[in-house]
This record gives structure tokens, sequence and C-alpha cells, in this order.
């Protein structure tokens, strides 16, 4: 891993960029972080893009530092900048051809854009992750946050360094992955907008139900996929300071 353009972001904020191989990504740290004074992870999951995702990013890179964690995200797979994947791609103009046709979006879909993004990215996360732990500004517990859903459950269930997730109900899981599900067992915080146009609500909440974590949140708010209300931003942070602390 390297780590390149450093930046100050308010000042308390230390930014920068990070290429693990030809994986692009950002490390935000408090500017108190030291080898003596290590601080907890967080992995801001997201859906492709970080040119387009930063200012979001930045906005939960931000919080995390005030909360006094780091944080890091890297790009989806075929996300920005790196190759695209063929079969996905056509799976996403499938999917986008469904519902701006409002037909119900099929389980075979879901699988071709889902699961390859799964088990690429899985791996990626697991190897950034062995990178930034080798840090001496940073330690564990890990946090996961946000992302494609069904990401964050595969590594809840293999990366047990990985003390708690915050998992958005806004994406597509494949129904294989329900079964998955039932393997994790570490502190969950769920939110789940219940008028979101592109999200099928009763799988959303069938999977809430398949976690096997003792401790599981689910936070539901009305309105659309980005109606998210402020305060359950706040929510979620407090979360994460619960269990990484």
């Amino acid at each position: 891993m390297q780590l390149t353009a450093e930046k100050r972001l308010d000042g308390d904020v230390v930014e920068r960029e990070l290429t693990l191989g030809e994986i692009p990504g950002i490390l935000w740290t408090p500017a108190s972080a030291s080898v003596s004074a290590p601080v907890p992870l967080i992995l801001l999951g997201h859906p492709g893009g970080l040119d387009r995702m930063y200012p979001r990013l930045a906005g939960r890179a931000r919080r995390c530092a005030a909360d006094g964690f780091a944080a890091a995200t890297i790009e989806l797979p075929g996300g920005g900048s790196r190759p695209r994947l063929a079969d996905v791609e056509q799976a996403r103009a499938d999917l986008r051809g469904a519902l701006a046709a409002g037909e119900p979006v099929d389980d075979e879909i879901v699988d071709r854009l889902v699961l390859p993004l799964v088990e690429q990215a899985v791996p990626e996360w697991r190897s950034t992750l062995d990178a930034l732990l080798a840090l001496p500004e940073i330690r564990g517990p890990v946090g996961f946050s946000g992302g494609v859903t069904a990401i964050g459950i595969r590594l809840a269930v293999v990366e047990q360094r990985i003390a708690a997730a915050g998992l958005f109900a806004g994406s597509f899981v494949p129904r294989t992955m329900v079964d998955e599900a039932r393997q994790v067992t570490i502190p969950l915080h769920v939110l789940l907008q219940w008028d979101d146009e592109g999200n099928d609500r009763q799988l959303a909440l069938e999977l809430f139900d398949a976690f096997g974590s003792q401790e599981k949140t689910l936070q539901a708010n009305l309105g659309g996929h980005t109606g998210v209300p402020p305060f359950a931003g706040d929510d979620a942070a407090r979360f994460f300071v619960r269990h990484l602390t």
C-alpha cells in the first residue's frame, strides 16, 4: 500500500490518498492519531465511484475522526477509474431497464449484478485491512459502515477483525445471501428507508430477521432512498462509539 497526496481537512483531519496495487482509495485519520495514541478504524463502504461519492464519504470520515476513529475506503471493482466488468455492467443495465419499466427485478439480475462484486471486493477489503492495521497510528477494533449490503454481509462472516457493522438496507441482496446472513454474529445497526423506491422492503425485513447477531437494531424511517434524516447518521455514529471504544 502506498500513501500519497496528504492534506488537512478542517485542521484536525488528515486525508491521504492510498493505492493498493491498482486499487485507489482514501485514508482519513484524526490529527491526534500517533504511534503512542493509535485509533480504531472504520471501513467506509459505498456503491462505487470515489469521485462522485467523495463529498459524502468525506463527511462521514469527518464524523469518524470527531469520534476518535480513522476511516478508509477503496474503489469498488468496476467503479471509478477501475476496468469495467462487462457482465456486471450488463446486469446493471438490465436492472435499470426493469425499474424504468415498472417491472419487478428478478433474482437472476440481482445475482449477476451483486455476486461478482462480492467475490472480488471482499478479498480486496481484507488486503486493505491488513495494510491499514500495519500502520502504527491505527489499531483495532474495526467497524464496517455502509456500502453494498452483500459485501458487508460477507465481510462480517469471514473477517474476524470486524467487531461491528452499520448496514444500509438500500441495495439489492441476492436471496442466497439471506442464508449467509445467519452466520453473522457481530453487533449490527441496520438503516432502512421505508419508501425506498428501488429496494424490496420485504426482503430487507427478511434479511434483518435472518441475521444471527444477538445485538441487532433496525432503524426504519419514512422517505425514499436519498431521504435519510440527519439524526440517523448520529444514531449510527453512537453505535460505533459504543462498540469500538
